[in-house]
């Protein structure tokens, strides 16, 4: 939108609350050097830190590439912004009220302000709403649910901000649509009410249950986890999916718990919320729970931001349930906690009596220290697969005892790290000879042939060779329909300029370089192969590189019905293909700066993470295009 002259006043006031700190730490990781912060400079690629933010004069400087400034300053650079709207975005940030010059244009502006700001204020004033209600008595049941049963204290009641949503229809609705005159449409959005189905208006979605914020990193309201206090079902409802909120990228209380995991350098992940709520009141924070799904890439990605070691311990229930959301868990990361590259320390912390940790804390007054030893026992997520391979079989009965051996050979078989491999090789053998010392060698022999005629996985690593390929085969078929098909040019050149995307290959480049050039002078039409024919016809040995895309073979020319599909399929691939690349650089700078002196690889190590998530989301695209070409 078009932003109004902004008031002096406003951005005055917007300076003073500015923590440059704070803003610089969403985008760079930094350490204390000093009185000054220091990390690896987000305007340029390096190794070792030289960007500095000095949180006494509010400035950062590089002394890579000379940037610096102030933290408006900052956000103008990173995210491409105008003064105006890093001033805007700011404003809301810290709910400074917006003036602007012509007093008209306030209330413009203000109707103007994005949808997300817009839930982010209707879920706050929701947040305040169950808080109240819990106070008074009808949110007596749910206070003294959590006082009796749950045996928390106000404070931590207050700290967690829950709530209590009342019974009847319409509370919410009511409050926040005609007392606070917000649009039905936004609080629909938000996940708070429904639209009847067989009548008109509206019903709140959450009614006589407890209620639990979810937070963003910084802090804000964007979903409300619920448990029902009598026999209402289902026990535990969260909130849909909305602009704010995808469950399967959130961990409630990773606002609360990312400084402790930082100090601690290790994550605890834990299944409910008043898991994570009973072991933050009893000082142990740096914990965070799933919200009802499988542990995913993305949520890994979030917690190892904030932890060089890579440590995250996975606290879920021991019943049959819990074990399949551990295995499901591990299944989501695996190609990480097997990568030999950038391994990821899993390790599984089960409790004792099938207790989760909202129990446990409440069974013993040594209870927290009990539980801080059995974190630091925890066991590998490795030696826990394999106990769970034995667990309940008799080795000397020959059915339980193939099982078990495919098992650990299909375990093992992942592993990307041959030393760790030759380990736990011979460890599985001692398992397997069941106290008979003789058999040892011959199972390890057993096991390494087993692992030897295993396919080798690795559907996150594309070999350099399988890399070439795709990106060479998806560079051709861009080209080659460029060419023979121009209906579709212009389809072409918007997706590589949108994606940001460049020919590589040589020989590519130089031909795309030549079709750019003739591009400029006229617009060719069918008369572009003529051009480009008369062009390499001086250039002979730079024709017979290419000289395939001139014409199409049998097979191209059946697939001109699904161009346009292919076509897509195409720039999927060499997104993967050139963010397989990146990948590539971000390994190999994360490997070498961390052996350098006052090295901080972190940088790398979370652009690493994010581009593979990147890869696991457009792989089953690429899959497509390997089978189409």
């Amino acid at each position: 939108m078009q932003i109004p002259r902004l008031h002096p006043d406003t951005v005055e006031e917007v300076k003073q609350r500015i923590d440059i700190v704070d803003i610089v730490s969403d985008y760079v990781v930094l350490r204390k050097q000093g009185r000054n912060l220091a990390g690896l400079c987000p305007f340029h690629q390096e190794k070792t830190g030289s960007f500095t933010v000095n949180p006494i004069d509010h400035v950062y400087h590089c002394f890579g590439c000379a940037a610096g400034g102030d933290a408006i300053k900052f956000l103008m650079e990173i995210g491409k912004q105008s003064f105006a709207e890093v001033i805007l975005d700011l404003a809301n940030r810290y709910q400074v009220p917006i003036k602007t010059v012509e007093v008209q244009d306030s209330r413009e502006i203000s109707s103007k302000l994005s949808i997300r700001d817009s839930l982010y204020e209707v879920m706050a004033v929701a947040v305040t709403f169950y808080q109240n209600a819990l106070k008074q008595p009808q949110g007596q049941i749910a206070l003294d649910y959590l006082l009796r049963q749950r045996q928390l204290n106000l404070e931590t009641i207050e700290s967690f901000g829950l709530g209590y949503a009342p019974g009847g229809w319409e509370n919410l609705y009511r409050y926040l649509v005609e007392s606070k005159h917000y649009p039905v449409a936004l609080v629909e959005k938000a996940g708070l009410i429904k639209s009847r189905q067989a009548a008109s208006g509206y019903y709140d979605l959450f009614r006589e249950r407890l209620m639990i914020p979810i937070k963003d990193l910084k802090g804000r309201a964007i979903a409300f986890g619920s448990r029902s206090l009598g026999s209402q079902e289902p026990k535990y409802l969260n909130s849909p999916d909305t602009d704010l909120f995808d469950k399967s990228k959130v961990l409630f209380a990773l606002d609360r718990a990312k400084k402790s995991i930082s100090q601690k350098d290790q994550a605890i992940v834990v299944e409910g919320y008043f898991d994570v709520i009973a072991l933050h009141s009893a000082g142990i924070e740096n914990v965070v729970a799933v919200l009802g799904t499988s542990f995913s890439l993305d949520q890994l990605n979030q917690l190892l931001r904030f932890s060089n070691s890579k440590e995250i311990l996975f606290n879920f229930d021991t019943d049959q349930a819990g074990i399949s959301a551990t295995q499901r868990a591990l299944k989501e990361i695996e190609p990480l906690i097997y990568s030999k590259e950038i391994q990821v320390k899993a390790k599984i912390l089960q409790l004792p009596h099938g207790k989760d940790p909202d129990e446990f804390l409440r069974s013993d007054p040594d209870a927290v220290n009990e539980y801080l030893k059995i974190v630091q026992d925890a066991p590998s997520w490795l030696d826990w697969q394999i106990t769970q391979l034995i667990q309940g079989k008799d080795l000397d009965k020959s059915e339980h005892f193939q099982q078990i051996s495919q098992g650990i050979s299909q375990l093992l078989g992942k592993l990307e790290n041959s030393n760790m491999r030759t380990n736990y090789i011979e460890k599985c053998a001692e398992i397997l000879a069941n106290g008979k010392e003789r058999l040892i060698p011959v199972y390890v022999q057993n096991l390494q042939a087993q692992i030897r005629q295993s396919p080798k996985k690795s559907p996150t690593v594309i070999s350099k060779s399988n890399e070439h390929s795709l990106l060479e085969r998806a560079e051709y078929f861009l080209l080659l329909n460029y060419l023979h098909y121009p209906q579709y040019r212009q389809n072409i050149s918007d997706l590589l300029d949108e994606k940001e995307i460049a020919f590589t290959i040589a020989k590519h480049r130089s031909l795309w370089h030549k079709i750019v050039e003739l591009n400029q002078y006229s617009d060719y039409g069918q008369s572009l192969l003529e051009s480009l024919r008369d062009y390499y016809l001086q250039q002979k040995e730079e024709f017979l590189e290419v000289s395939d895309l001139f014409s199409l073979t049998e097979k191209e020319y059946e697939d001109s019905f699904r161009i346009a599909e292919l076509i897509e399929q195409s720039i999927v691939a060499l997104e993967q293909a050139h963010l397989e690349i990146y990948r590539q650089l971000c390994l190999q700078r994360w490997q070498n700066s961390s052996i350098m002196p006052n090295g901080d690889p972190s940088y790398f190590l979370q652009e690493y993470y994010q581009t593979q998530t990147k890869i696991l989301e457009l792989i089953k695209h690429s899959k497509s295009f390997n089978k189409n070409i």
